[in-house]
This record gives C-alpha cells, structure tokens and sequence, in this order.
C-alpha cells in the first residue's frame, strides 16, 4: 500500500543528485576579469595576442590568475579590481585600435562544470552591480531624417521624368519643392502619391509648388518605427560588451532603458552604446583639380573630405546622400567572378529602385559607402559602378581583403539609428552593493526556511522531518532549474524563492492534516497515509493552480522585475508539488511502508473525540 517501485526512488535520487550538482556553481562567487574582444574579422583573437597580453602585464608588474579563450574573446583573471583597473589601462595602451576593451566579472565554476552546462544563474542589476540608462530617442531628428528622404525620393522621381525643380525646402513637418510648371508638378504629384502611398500626404500647393505632409497618424507611426530599430540596434552593439542578459526595453513613447548587469566601466558602456553607426551612400568626385583643392583646406561647397577605413587616404564625397543602411535586408561577404573579396547586399524595394537609378545615371563613376560612427565618418569602401545595378541585388568590391569584407557586412547587418539618442539617466550600482543585497536575500531565504523546518519538526515530529528535507528538495530542484535555463535572478526573484518555501510547506501541512484525520477516524496507520496523500493531493492541486494561474498572468502582461518574479513563482509551483507531494511520499514509504504491522505513526498529538469525554472525567476524579 505504502511502497514505491525500486526505480521511483532511484529516479528521485538521480534527480536530487543533478540538482545538487546544478545548484552548486552558483556557490562558488566571481572573479574581476579583463574581457579582450573585437568586431572585426581581420583581427584574431589567438594564442599570439594572449602572449602579447601576458608579456604587457607583466613587464608592468600586474599578476593575473590566468586566462582562457571563450566564445571568440580572450579573458584574464585578476586577484582584485585595483589589478584588474590597472591591466585595462595596460591592455588598451598595448592592442591599441580595433580591440574592445571590457572590465567584467567571470565565475569561478570548475571547467568540468561548466562543460557539463553547469553554470551559475545570471545576476540582475541589483545583485551583481552594473550600470542603467535611460535614453530619449530625439523624435524631431527622426522626422526630419523621414522628411529628407521623402524629399530625396522627389527628387529622383523629378529627375527619372527629367523636370526641372528648384531646392527643396524642409520644414517642421512638411517639404515644398517648387516646379517650373504645374503640369510637371501635378505629375510628380500622381506618381509620388502612388509611390508613398500613406507613407506621406503629397499635395498641390499653388499652380507649381508641391508639398509633401505628414498626419498625426504617420507621425505616431514614425516614432514606433524609430524606437523598434534604435532598440535593434541597441541589441546588436550591446553585445560587444559580453555582458550576461542586458535588458534592452521600450519605457514610454521615445524612451529606452538599456541594464547592463556586471559592466563595471560605465564610460565603456557608453561608448559602445554610442557606436551604434549609420550607412549612408554618396557619389565620390574624382576630379584632380577639385581634389588637389580639398587636400590644400578649401573643400569645395557641397563636398567633404572623409578619411578611408584604415587611415588609407581620404575620398571625396558628395554632401548628398543617395542611399541609407534602412534600405538594406541583408548583407554578407563573398567573392567576384575573379574570386576577389566582395560584400553581397540585399536591398528592400525602395532601395533597389534607388539604387538602379543611381548606378545607371552614374555609370563608370564611383560611389562611396560612409560609415558614421561615434561622431565621425569613414570611407568603409568606394568602388566603380561598371554597369546598372538592378533588381535588389549589389555587390561591392574594391581594394579589400577577404576579413575587410566580413567586417563591412558585419557593419552593415547591424543595422543603423533610425534617429540620435541622449542619456537623461543614468544610474550606476556598484558591486559591493549587490553583494550586499545577495546576502541579504540569502539570509532572509535561509532563516524563513529554517523558522518553517523548526517548526514543522516540533509540530509533526518525524513527519515534520520529513516536510523539512522535501523542503530542501524543493529548493535545489528550484535553484537547479533557474540554473540550467540561465535565468536572471533579482530581488524580486529571492522574494518568489521565499514565497515558493511558504507554499510548498503549505501542502505539506494539508497532507498531514489530513493523515491526522485519518487516525482520528480510527483507520490504521498505513491506511491514514495512503488516504491523507490521497485526499490531500485534490486540494493541493487546486490551490497551486490558482496560484500558477495568478503567475502566468504576471508573466505575459508583466515586464522587468515583475517578470523576473513571475518566472521563479510558475516553476517553484511545479517543483513545490512535485517535492511536497512525490519526494515526501518516498521518504514516508521508505520509512513506514516496510512494517507490516504498523501501529503508530509520529505525527505530533492527534485528537481524538472520543477521548476528550475521558480526559474531563479523570480531571473530575
């Protein structure tokens, strides 16, 4: 009646043997490190650069605790952050360009752990330290970065039916160019209006004057769409810092908060939140006299000098920007038919009939791609356009090597700002803080669990033991699941550890309630076990629901910490029942199940009625 099949306590047991082997790498703390990465494919990160590393370090006196090679980075462990301060300077002097420079925290996992995927769970900004930003996306910007395209696609279309027009004039919210004639101007007007469609209101103004507009509607949809691509943006340079779980989300209509859990440098996250870099086409002037002239200080009106990727020289280039990387889908390396480096673009509608245009009104001429990033601007490669380019389709090739090729169509994926942004906030949470809130939330989790195992011992006796190790399975098997998925753990992630405690002992609690009533019946002792899980488990089933019902519903409409409890509330349901129900059964079946002639059970003072006329009787006597 009371016994289980010999492989269910094994399966417990393996099970409880993962947990405590998941559980533990969250025991073993971090060490300060020193993250050496790059973006760049003609960079490589190998044993030379970790030699050159090492021989850097030590010559300035600084002593490590080794490094090691993981996910295309180079990392080097440090005895203290003073050291570990002192190496980055050393290491960023020493690699100089082209490298990325991170203070960061590594754990201190034993490699057999880890290359079993047993890792420790990821920290929150308020457990580990790290650095919160606010940014405003400049929505102004981002009109009148729409309205210039919008005046750029006038143009091209003017051109394309070869009308002559007068320079655009952009305002607040509207463009006005001015035609010659009103019936040039009223055909501009039919094909842009089939063109934009409700991208933009294009109107008539006058007999020759046409004016393009934007509503409140196209406004709205403006600023989402600028918003979900600075936030993709976001996403793709954050990276770079190799931070564990950055939080990348949208706080109201222009704002975004970016938490990086673990950086340590705040002007190093800023500096990598400010590369997020612009592409923009223009034509190249190869004209020796207005060359000579831009070299000697007089660049001539509508043209800049822009320095070439790599410091190679400089290129002429039109002030008039032809193309933008929002017209690019993809972009990838590959070669030419004379197997020479190239960048293979896939470009969206719009921007491949911008760019057959282009190619086919400026063939044997060269176009540069400009690269806008951090405040300046480079000439990532400019090549000869050899015949019109149609269909969508571009490759780019030039004097670049095969890892030149990788790092443009890396650039390029990547995607750029729909619009500049600024940090109105920021916050920094230093890890000696976090520190602080971990071993406040360790202790408060520890001493509710051993107030709530004291009390179910002294209240239940054995059974009270036997709620207090389900108890201790609860939580590894808790802790292990969080671990294995790579959760986040926060403040509100200790608290729902905490709650998940409580209602686990709460089933315990009704299971031995119910064996209680069970004996007051007068059942035997094996039959009371075997009814009061029975009994028992119906109720704990249909409270724990309720609970996880209450749970999912924070973890869909939820965000940020709310979220982060919500996810540790759901799973510490599931292990609850699982531990309060099958884990404690085993150990009562292990313990009680072999007597076949079981006559008491210890489970605290069970009242019986029939006992209580007898005992007012003998207080007579």
């Amino acid at each position: 009646m009371n016994r289980y099949p010999l492989w269910k306590y094994l399966l417990i047991a393996v099970l409880v043997v993962l947990s405590c082997l998941y559980t533990i790498p969250n025991f073993y703390g971090e060490t300060p490190a020193v993250q050496i990465s790059t973006n760049r494919q003609a960079i490589q990160i190998n044993d030379a650069l970790a030699q050159k590393v090492s021989t850097a370090l030590t010559q300035a006196k600084i002593s490590t605790d080794g490094q090691f090679f993981d996910g295309g980075s180079l990392k080097v462990r440090f005895n203290s952050e003073e050291d570990q301060i002192k190496a980055r300077d050393v290491i960023d002097k020493t690699l100089g360009e082209g490298y990325i420079i991170a203070l960061n925290l590594i754990p201190n996992t034993p490699v057999w752990m880890s290359q079993i995927g047993a890792r420790p769970m990821f920290l929150g900004l308020d457990l580990r330290g790290g650095v919160h930003f606010t940014m405003q996306v400049d929505m102004a910007a981002a009109k009148q970065k729409t309205l210039e395209r919008i005046a750029g696609d006038i143009r091209r279309e003017a051109k394309k039916q070869k009308f002559t027009i007068s320079d655009a004039k952009i305002g607040a919210d509207k463009v006005t160019i001015p035609f010659q004639n009103a019936a040039d101007a009223q055909a501009i007007v039919r094909s842009m209006s089939r063109q934009l469609g409700t991208e933009a209101n294009i109107n008539l103004v006058g007999d020759s004057t046409v004016e393009a507009s934007l509503s409140e509607a196209q406004l709205l949809s403006i600023s989402s769409s600028a918003v979900a691509q600075n936030m993709n943006t976001l996403h793709n340079r954050v990276n770079e810092l190799g931070v564990a779980e950055p939080v990348i989300q949208q706080a109201g209509a222009d704002r975004i908060v970016v938490q990086l859990p673990g950086v340590q440098d705040t002007a190093k996250a800023k500096d990598i939140l400010g590369r997020t870099a612009t592409l923009e086409v223009r034509m190249v002037s190869d004209d020796p006299a207005l060359m000579q002239q831009a070299m000697l200080g007089t660049v001539p009106e509508g043209y800049e000098l822009l320095p070439n990727s790599g410091g190679q020289g400089s290129t002429l280039v039109s002030k008039q920007v032809e193309l933008t990387g929002d017209n690019i889908n993809d972009a990838q390396p590959g070669f030419t038919e004379n197997n020479q480096p190239s960048v293979n673009l896939v470009l969206d509608s719009s921007g491949s009939d911008i760019f057959a245009d282009l190619t086919r009104a400026n063939k044997g001429k060269r176009m540069a791609m400009v690269l806008k990033d951090q405040g300046t601007s480079e000439v990532v490669t400019a090549p000869n356009i050899n015949e019109p380019i149609t269909g969508g389709r571009v490759q780019i090739s030039g004097s670049m090597t095969s890892a030149e090729a990788n790092d443009t169509a890396l650039l390029l994926r990547a995607g750029s700002l729909a619009a500049p942004m600024k940090i109105i906030e920021e916050r920094t949470i230093g890890p000696s803080l976090g520190a602080e809130n971990i071993k406040k939330g360790f202790h408060s989790t520890l001493w509710g669990f051993v107030a709530v195992a004291c009390f179910m011992i002294l209240y239940y006796r054995v059974f009270g033991v036997f709620s207090a190790i389900s108890l201790t399975f609860n939580l590894l098997f808790l802790i292990a699941i969080l671990s294995i998925l790579q959760a986040t753990l926060t403040l509100p992630g200790i608290a729902a550890i905490a709650l998940t405690l409580g209602m686990a002992i709460d089933s315990n609690v009704l299971i031995n309630e119910r064996i209680r009533e069970e004996l007051r019946a007068g059942h035997s002792p094996q039959v009371s076990i075997n009814k009061g899980y029975e009994h028992a488990w119906d109720t704990i089933v249909d409270s724990n629901i309720t609970s996880l019902i209450a749970g999912l519903a924070l973890l869909v409409f939820g965000s940020g910490p709310v979220r982060g409890f919500a996810v540790v509330h759901c799973i510490g349901i599931l292990t609850s029942m699982f531990s309060s129900v099958v884990c404690s059964r085993a150990l009562v079946n292990l313990w009680y199940g072999r007597r076949s002639r079981l006559k008491s059970v210890s489970i605290g003072h069970v009242w019986r009625p029939d006992a209580a006329p007898k005992a007012a009787a003998a207080e007579k006597e």
